[in-house]
């Protein structure tokens, strides 16, 4: 199953999450493997990409983290608490200190209440450690994402364009002031220009509030403008994590060389995507035997088929699982 194994994780860090599985039941007592085994961390101050094709178990991770999705086996922790453990009021609790950036930003929010009642709602619930007046920290936050203009708390979302939306999501988010801000697909639903906008504000409040982020993409030059490592799945696997430029630079993984070969331009002088991946993703339901991707593997084996791969570090800091790994040479990267 392209990829397992905990050998990759470190210690003291924000966020660890190990062996995860989540699974759904399906017609005739069959399973949806969705997520299977997925071991990753996140530290202080760092963003991790998760990349992968539709399907691949990315979004479902986040949900999982957040434990909006029941958890069949393995753990999260948060801080060193498992969240995985956690029930009723220690749960609320404990996940108070995530905060979560949804795909659609206009659907995220409550259209019948103000732009200040939405971004303050966190805190009215919860209340906040932080000293002094909290709507001058409201304000605060909402001035850094770019809503500090007159009028603007007053409003409601229907008078805001998508990218505004999602800037007022983001505000929610941050009044909070999380130790981890899960982004699941937070720029695909908005133009090419308005994304940019926003991956630039979220660099500046990156910097500004110290935040350690997993932004979760199908878009893998959004992921490399934002990340500082980079997690690439394939059907509920882990193929490959390493340092973002390396990993642009070097991809190691079949699956993650086909991915950078399918970005329109790139000067990475990978050959064509067709000729690293064929075929149609597997079933969830009946996901294949041994390496999950050697049904489009274009180097697969019998070894392929019969032993599951496990995340071997090729270069400091660069985890593949895969039994025929390629050796490369770093590449210019694509701008």
């Amino acid at each position: 199953m392209a990829g397992t194994g905990t050998a990759h994780l470190r210690s003291d860090v924000v966020l660890s999450v190990t062996e995860l599985v989540v699974e759904f039941p399906a017609r005739k007592k069959q399973v949806v493997h969705a997520v299977s085994g997925v071991s990753f961390d996140l530290d202080q101050g760092e963003t991790l990409g998760i990349v992968g094709e539709s399907g691949c178990g990315k979004t479902t991770t986040g949900r999982a983290i957040m434990q909006l999705e029941s958890v069949t086996s393995g753990s999260i922790r948060l801080n060193g608490v498992d969240l995985v453990t956690q029930q009723g009021e220690q749960l609320r609790q404990a996940r108070k200190k995530m905060q979560m950036i949804f795909q659609d930003p206009v659907s995220s929010l409550n259209p019948s209440r103000r732009v200040r009642d939405i971004v303050r709602e966190g805190i009215d619930i919860w209340g906040s450690t932080r000293e002094g007046d909290l709507d001058a920290w409201v304000a605060e936050v909402m001035a850094s994402v770019g809503l500090g203009d007159d009028g603007i708390a007053d409003r409601r979302p229907h008078e805001f364009s998508g990218g505004q939306c999602q800037r007022i999501n983001i505000a929610r988010a941050l009044v909070m002031e999380p130790d981890v801000l899960i982004l699941d697909e937070p720029v695909s639903a908005l133009d090419v220009s308005v994304q940019a906008q926003i991956l630039n504000l979220l660099e500046g409040l990156k910097r500004q509030f110290g935040l350690t982020m997993l932004f979760i993409s199908h878009d893998l030059a959004v992921v490399k403008n934002i990340s500082d490592r980079v997690m690439v799945m394939y059907l509920g696997k882990v193929c490959e994590i390493a340092g973002t430029a390396d990993l642009y630079a070097r991809p190691t993984h079949p699956y993650s060389r086909a991915l950078l070969a399918s970005i329109p331009g790139n000067t990475l002088g990978l050959p064509p995507a067709s000729e690293l991946i064929s075929g149609e993703l597997p079933s969830p339901l009946d996901p294949p035997s041994g390496c999950r991707f050697r049904t489009r593997c274009p180097h697969a084996s019998e070894v392929c088929a019969s032993t599951e791969p496990e995340l071997v570090e090729h270069a400091p800091g660069h985890w593949v699982a895969c039994h025929h790994p390629a050796v490369t040479e770093p590449r210019q990267q694509f701008v």
